[in-house]
């Protein structure tokens, strides 16, 4: 399956999703290990709604993202940026590893930074939110390391197993984020046109 960097990490990047790879992620989606703490657990994913999913992440005007394995090339989870206000500057954000084998292994944590660097130095944002089951300990100490500080608790608020679950409320703020590759990007660019205008003199 074909994959493009539009952000890239030391050993994942961010890509538009690509809609044939719908069979391995209505595998994901479908599995209650994987999506526990996520509100999709109560949905059912044919593999033709999955597709009809990815395609439309492929071809409208969303900000959804492959997180692909750059050794591999092979997708390894999905994320991105939703409830856009542009006027506030605001969005809510989301993640999930789909594959076992890059859990606990700080792919998830690289895949964050790469959004919030997308949302707060090309989207402009100024404050990125997200809702986090309190029993997902795993990806609370994922955000936190990322820089996201708890701002408040929705109680009882999940539900799964019989058993009703608090949601936690965390954002980070555009002047907390400081761990930008755009910014590197741009650095290398200012620098290059700075000896090329030299060279010219």
């Amino acid at each position: 399956m074909k994959y493009f960097k539009k952000l890239t990490g030391e050993r994942v990047f961010l890509s538009p999703h690509n809609p044939e790879d719908y069979e391995r992620f209505a595998e994901w989606v479908n599995d209650p290990e994987i999506c526990i703490s996520m509100d999709i657990l109560s949905n059912v994913y044919s593999m033709e709604k999955e597709r009809d999913i990815l395609h439309q992440y492929a071809t409208g005007n969303s900000y959804n993202f492959a997180i692909v394995d750059k050794e591999t090339g092979k997708p390894i989870g999905g994320t991105g940026l939703f409830s856009i206000d542009a006027i506030n500057r605001k969005a809510t954000f989301g993640i999930f590893i789909g594959d076992r084998n890059y859990w606990n292994a700080g792919f998830g944590t690289e895949a964050v930074k790469l959004v919030l660097d997308f949302g707060f130095h090309i989207l402009n944002l100024n404050n990125i939110s997200l809702h986090v089951v309190a029993f997902n300990k795993r990806a609370i100490r994922c955000y936190e390391k990322c820089g996201f500080k708890q701002v408040g608790t929705r109680r009882n608020s999940y539900f799964v197993a019989g058993q009703y679950h608090d949601e936690l409320i965390f954002d980070i703020l555009a002047e907390e984020f400081t761990d930008s590759y755009i910014k590197t990007i741009l650095d290398k660019a200012l620098a290059d046109d700075h000896i090329s205008k030299l060279s010219i003199i």
